[in-house]
């Protein structure tokens, strides 16, 4: 499969992605057009009945296959809001119902094989995984569209083993974490984490290869398409190597080829 356009939704809240040289880089490296669009909920002029269907698609036990319910008036308040809210409680969403919810707002002239959307959002998608039956938040939901998640980058893999320990003391002791944060710094990301422009090509290529071969991630963790766990993971696959492997470098060079 080809793609010959990326759609490219920004998200504003979020300006360390920087989107335009996302844009520069995925065209260079894909030989394909991409176009920059605003936040998908605005370029879509999301209504009353999109801010429903989010609500609907929220995560409240993770320990439950996912359960559509019915929304209460402040959830889909929240949702019309999204943007403007400054609340730091991260809510969870099933990452295959936002999947749906997003694609059935793209018009169907814009969901042929050969265009691609691409979403970024600050909202935080999970999957249910049945070899330990519970949600686990995700950085990227691949398909097409595909999402990434700035709030899973930060999130979804682990920080260090050693930094739960010392949290749950520091925590039992009544201590401030920023002197835990700052004795960890560099072993995983922040919000707001300047590496954030390097991190997102590398999950960007993943949904893009995924689209194109159905097969998003690498076993070597020193390729960006490593499908990382931990955070110390993240960062060695995505800055301190940052490329693709042999492998998915000749992968890469045939889905440029013409046909």
């Amino acid at each position: 499969m080809k793609i010959s356009k990326i759609f490219l939704y920004d998200e504003p809240a979020v300006p360390e992605i920087k989107v335009d040289d996302l844009a520069r880089f995925l065209e260079e490296t894909l030989c394909v057009t991409v176009e920059i669009r605003k936040n998908f909920f605005m370029h879509f002029n999301s209504d009353k009945n999109t801010a429903h269907n989010l609500a609907s698609s929220r995560v409240f036990n993770p320990y439950v296959p996912f359960e559509k319910h019915i929304p209460t008036k402040e959830e889909i308040n929240f949702e019309e809001s999204f943007g403007n809210n400054s609340s730091s409680n991260i809510v969870l969403y099933d990452g295959f119902e936002l999947q749906r919810i997003i694609q059935g707002m793209i018009p169907n002239e814009e969901l042929s094989s050969e265009t691609f959307h691409l979403v970024f959002t600050t909202r935080l998608g999970c999957t249910y995984d049945y070899d330990d039956y519970r949600y686990h938040g995700r950085v990227v939901i691949c398909s097409n569209p595909s999402i990434i998640s700035t709030t899973g980058i930060i999130e979804a893999p682990a920080k260090p083993r050693e930094y739960y320990i010392s949290m749950h003391h520091t925590i039992s002791q009544g201590l401030n974490l920023d002197a835990l944060k700052e004795q960890f710094r560099g072993r995983f990301l922040e919000y707001h984490d300047k590496n954030l422009s390097q991190v997102v090509r590398g999950y960007s290529l993943q949904a893009v290869f995924y689209h194109v071969t159905a097969e998003p991630f690498c076993d070597s963790r020193e390729c960006v398409l490593y499908n990382a766990h931990w955070q110390e993971d993240l960062i060695h696959a995505q800055i301190q190597s940052g490329k693709l492997c042999r492998r998915h470098k000749k992968i890469l060079e045939s889905i440029k080829k013409p046909e």
